[in-house]
């Protein structure tokens, strides 16, 4: 049984759905499965959800929620992000319970990825 009341499902944006499969799954873990050519799932992201075909982009700027992802080690998972083509946007920084940083996928999707190690 579903829980009531809980979030159950994401979905984001992206301009091109090969590029996205292959940003989240080689940096995160993240597998796919396909619904056409406009549509995917994901799961093992910690939430299920899916990224379906638009221009449009997430982003804190223009008001959208922030997703943030857990890393044990944050300097690694900067470096796979940028090898493999994501930008970052905030660098490093410090807060109250770890550390953190902000960046943008090939869609140009805005995320954070959060360490209290």
């Amino acid at each position: 049984m579903l829980p009531h009341h809980k979030i159950n499902y994401v979905e984001f944006p992206a301009k091109n759905m090969a590029k996205t499969k292959l940003f989240f799954g080689k940096v995160f873990g993240w597998k796919f499965q396909d619904f056409g050519t406009e549509y995917c799932s994901f799961v093992d992201a910690g939430i299920d959800g899916g990224f379906f075909k638009s221009d449009n982009v997430v982003s804190t700027s223009n008001g959208s929620v922030l997703i943030v992802i857990y890393s044990e080690s944050l300097e690694q998972t900067e470096q796979t992000i940028k090898q493999l083509g994501g930008q970052i946007v905030q660098a490093i920084f410090e807060f109250p319970g770890g550390r953190r940083f902000h960046f943008t996928d090939p869609n140009n999707n805005e995320f954070a990825v959060w360490s209290d190690k």
